[in-house]
């Protein structure tokens, strides 16, 4: 009896002692590499329309990053690039309300996590991990004093859309990558989907908190460095594409943008618009509901 209660003592401690994974409540950014920065700054501003609050310098005096808002709790941020003809994505980033306790967490399940939680030059705690596919994904926990908060409230410009509704990684194996997202970090697939009804292009998964998503886009193996901006991306929420597009085309940087603007349907049914970069990396304007006037993907679980 004594042997039974000392396994039974044994197995409720490590019950105890099993730590639970803290919220992530949304995606807080996507960073980039642009090979110009003064034609970055032509299209995220001058077309897209984000102000841009702030940014970093290296100690010579050139510029380290610079990042543009979206809304208060989302911004886009660009790296000059370290080397041309090569991918454009920095990282992906997603907010937690623990940072430490994120990085205990993911220390617990084996994921190699740094020693300690960074404190960022912009003043916010993150750390960064990798993906199965090395994908650098930033935990950030934005703090009082941080620029981002400090920023709360501030809109310098009026941007096309106020909200990142999701951002897309490639991913050339989706079983390792759904233990990491979906097993790990507790994210949710809602819908996936296919290009030619054949072979699986993407999966969709929601941040377990929020109503963020990460895409996963499937590759059976990476395309080159220089084809990935298509891949690599990032979606903003339009409430209408049509007015959307009748705001971009009174801008005076559309003069510059030289590739055609079209309004298509997606297989989700929504409407969309797609714009690159300079550098090829795509902004995906989508409506937020679909042409029917319905919002499934929150509504129910549409994965098979």
């Amino acid at each position: 009896m004594r042997i039974i209660g000392l396994v039974l003592a044994l197995g409720l401690a490590c019950s105890a002692a099993e730590l639970k994974r803290p919220k992530i409540t949304g995606v807080a950014h996507i960073a980039l590499y642009v090979s110009d920065m003064e034609k970055a700054r032509e299209y995220y501003h001058g077309l897209l329309g984000f102000s841009e609050p702030y940014s970093l310098q290296n100690p010579d005096g050139s510029l380290s990053m610079t990042f543009f808002k979206v809304n208060d709790r989302q911004y886009i941020e660009l790296f000059p690039e370290k080397k041309a003809n090569t991918d454009r994505l920095n990282h992906i980033s997603v907010e937690t309300d623990d940072i430490e306790g994120m990085r205990n967490y993911l220390a617990s399940k084996g994921v190699a996590v740094p020693e300690k939680v960074g404190i960022g030059r912009i003043k916010n705690k993150n750390f960064n991990v990798k993906d199965p596919d090395g994908n650098t994904i930033e935990f950030v926990q934005y703090e009082p004093d941080g620029w981002s908060m400090r920023e709360k409230g501030k809109l310098q410009a009026r941007g096309v859309s106020s909200h990142i509704m999701h951002v897309g990684v490639i991913v050339t194996a989706l079983e390792p990558s759904m233990r990491f997202y979906r097993d790990l970090l507790g994210f949710q697939e809602f819908w996936r989907g296919s290009k030619d009804e054949k072979v699986l292009s993407w999966v969709n998964l929601r941040v377990p908190d929020g109503e963020d998503y990460i895409e996963l886009m499937l590759y059976a193996q990476k395309p080159e460095e220089t084809k990935r901006g298509s891949a690599h991306h990032l979606c903003l929420a339009v409430p209408d594409i049509k007015q959307a597009l009748a705001v971009l085309e009174t801008l005076p940087a559309r003069k510059n943008y030289t590739r055609p603007l079209e309004i298509r349907t997606g297989i989700n049914r929504r409407r969309q618009l797609n714009l690159f970069d300079p550098d090829g990396t795509r902004a995906e304007l989508m409506e937020t509901k679909t042409v029917d006037g319905h919002d499934p993907l929150w509504s129910k679980a549409l994965a098979p």
